[in-house]
């Protein structure tokens, strides 16, 4: 095989790839034609790639590296998002996730990215990363959730301990609803009280542990009917029992209290921090928290209870809050007075056998308990005093914040699964998503939503080399911004 050039009658320079058979020439390879010098250059040289790739003999002389690509000879094959991918499989590699199955953690990773069905999360694996996954391994994963939910809370509980330095002495508990897109129920999927206002849809519980830093380490799924306050005790008697944790104190909010949980909490020597209902209490009750507690911005009171210690906080901001509203109440309640065929269920107004009328003693505890928090522990105030018990409630915005990011970002919700078992591995890829994502935020400070945004803004072209018959990848320059919070990500405490 040899490189010819010849003229064309348009005063170009033909270059071709030839050889010679019983005294013919045989054109193998039209390279295209040069109008100058520098072109005719670059067409001998994709000339010389050609013969070396077809021929299969090695040069005697060293030939350069550089590999020449015609764009006339090349076909876009679109673009693939690899950085966001390996940034997230480096992370994986670093939670010890990597034991997981391929497919598993590629669900876990498209959901942060962009969140979507089974079927078209599979496919956007192929579309983004240039992964290839058969649907049907989908389903035979299903059987093993519970070993994999398993094995992946117990690296995560390792990654915590290590990388957040974790003793797990403080924990956060709190349940959530996820609905379904169907209106049939069965013994999981269940109408229950929806926190999502989805109340004719049947949905699922699902309870979810944090760290002080808002880290998930631990989920369990209910009934959809469940009483959220029955959820407590076995999620953290399962957890402790599960990793050999011998003390925790579990922070929860009104909804967990209970004289039955309450016991339960003592009895396995677990201490808890929980809000109050001041609104539930004996009025002898509210009439000493009433006297005790001065009115003073900050100021609280710690009284005995049988539930443990009722601690009591009074608030300037949180007085004129709740004063507003109970005043607005409070008018509503006359206007319905005032227009009986308005009926509507409200607060300040309660009905006997002969009349409807205001609540004048709901009115007055009401008033009594204006600008009052309560909390209820089972820590001495040698352990604890009342502005740490406080501040640790007020901390379970953590767990909120992971619930937002849960159903906002990674699009828990809605469910389109009818079985157990999927239901159980889709919670399970939504649980890893959201320690992924929460890593993130943890350690660059920025929220998931932005750091995928700014991993968008990196892609590799593909490009196929028709003359070679070969594919390349042409990536954009990560920006400034984002080389900072991938720093930030990888940069050990």
């Amino acid at each position: 095989m040899k490189v010819r050039v010849v003229s064309t009658a348009s005063h170009a320079k033909a270059v071709q790839v030839v050889t010679y058979r019983n005294n013919k020439r045989i054109v193998l390879k039209h390279i295209g034609s040069a109008h100058s010098e520098a072109e005719l250059k670059q067409m001998i040289h994709l000339a010389q790639q050609w013969i070396q790739k077809h021929s299969h003999q090695l040069s005697l002389f060293p030939q350069p590296s550089t590999l020449l690509v015609s764009l006339d000879n090349c076909n876009f094959l679109g673009v693939k998002y690899r950085f966001f991918y390996n940034t997230i499989n480096k992370i994986l590699h670093l939670m010890g996730l990597n034991v997981l199955p391929d497919l598993l953690n590629d669900l876990a990773t498209i959901r942060v990215f962009e969140p979507a069905s089974k079927l078209q999360s599979i496919r956007l694996i192929e579309d983004y990363f240039g992964i290839q996954h058969v649907r049907k391994n989908y389903y035979k994963l299903v059987p093993q959730h519970y070993q994999l939910k398993n094995i992946t809370e117990r690296k995560v509980l390792e990654f915590v301990k290590q990388h957040y330095q974790c003793s797990f002495n403080l924990l956060f508990y709190d349940v959530t609803t996820l609905y379904f897109e169907t209106f049939e129920e069965d013994k999981l999927r269940a109408n229950g009280f929806s926190k999502d206002n989805k109340m004719h849809q049947p949905q699922i519980l699902v309870a979810l542990m944090v760290t002080q830093d808002g880290f998930p380490i631990c989920y369990d799924i209910f009934s959809g009917n469940t009483f959220e306050g029955h959820t407590l005790i076995p999620v953290v008697k399962r957890f402790m029992q599960k990793h050999n944790i011998s003390s925790v104190t579990i922070v929860a909010d009104a909804g967990m209290i209970s004289k039955s949980n309450i016991e339960e909490l003592q009895k396995h020597k677990i201490d808890y921090i929980v809000g109050a209902r001041l609104g539930n209490l004996p009025k002898w009750l509210i009439d000493k928290i009433d006297k005790e507690l001065e009115r003073i911005n900050g100021h609280s009171i710690r009284i005995k209870t049988d539930k443990g210690d009722l601690i009591c906080s009074y608030s300037t901001p949180r007085y004129h809050k709740d004063k507003y509203e109970m005043e607005q109440q409070i008018q509503k309640a006359k206007d319905i007075l005032e227009n009986p065929h308005k009926k509507k269920r409200i607060k300040f107004i309660k009905m006997t056998e002969s009349k409807v009328e205001l609540n004048e003693e709901l009115i007055q505890k009401t008033k009594q308990l204006l600008g009052i928090k309560g909390y209820y522990t089972s820590l001495d105030s040698s352990v604890a005093d009342d502005r740490m018990i406080i501040e640790r409630y007020h901390e379970l915005y953590r767990i909120e914040q992971a619930f937002r990011i849960s159903k906002s970002d990674i699009k828990t919700r809605p469910i389109y699964h009818y079985k157990e078992e999927p239901i159980q591995l889709h919670i399970l890829i939504c649980f890893i998503a959201l320690a992924i994502s929460k890593h993130i935020e943890l350690k660059t400070g920025v929220s998931i939503k932005r750091f995928v945004q700014e991993s968008r803004r990196v892609l590799d072209g593909e490009i196929y080399d028709k003359m070679n018959e070969k594919k390349f990848n042409i990536s954009t320059p990560i920006p400034k911004n984002l080389s900072e919070i991938i720093n930030k990500l990888f940069t050990p405490h």
